[in-house]
């Protein structure tokens, strides 16, 4: 492990990055020295959803003076990418490649910017298994160390309970979409 880490939190939404970011802003996690989260979901549709989580997960930064970083949002660029996989179901191929898709986001930054680890939020929601998104982190990470942090799920419902956040029904994509 580095002496120094420089982490990118990688988040879906505030909801579901609240407890990391309060964990992370607090010094819960001692061997973090620096961290910034990082929106990157091209994968959210519609558009109005996009705009509503990445507003939510802005006025909860802000309101900590936590620093963050808004990823393109391209979605036809991520829908190229998980072509051919719009029937698999949650938490299958898809939800795998669409992991890596946004990890390779985030250690091309990383290299960019100083940062030397990467870790997630992405397999808090009860949507997502967090076995698949680490795997997806580890496939694709390299270089940068991907750190899977057990996050303190008491304290992301606790916060989300005193909080009025936006709450969204699916993960994201149109395929997560409920009928």
């Amino acid at each position: 492990m580095p002496d120094k880490i420089r982490l990118i939190l990688m988040s879906c939404c505030a909801p579901c990055s609240c407890g990391a970011i309060k964990q992370l802003h607090d010094g819960e996690i001692p061997c973090i020295d620096d961290f910034i989260v990082m929106f990157f979901n091209p994968n959210i549709y519609p558009d109005s959803e996009y705009q509503k989580r990445l507003n939510e997960q802005i006025k909860y930064c802000e309101k900590l003076g936590v620093k963050y970083v808004i990823g393109d949002y391209d979605h036809n660029a991520w829908r190229a990418h998980v072509a051919g996989l719009e029937n698999e179901p949650e938490r299958g191929p898809r939800c795998s490649k669409c992991f890596a898709y946004r990890f390779c986001y985030a250690r091309e930054y990383a290299k960019q910017h100083g940062f030397n680890a990467i870790a997630s939020v992405f397999g808090v929601s009860r949507h997502k298994d967090q076995t698949q998104v680490d795997a997806a982190a580890c496939a694709v990470c390299d270089d940068i160390q991907y750190l899977a942090i057990d996050w303190d799920e008491k304290l992301r419902q606790q916060i989300n309970r005193e909080s009025e956040f936006y709450r969204q029904n699916y993960c994201g994509c149109e395929f997560s979409i409920r009928k």
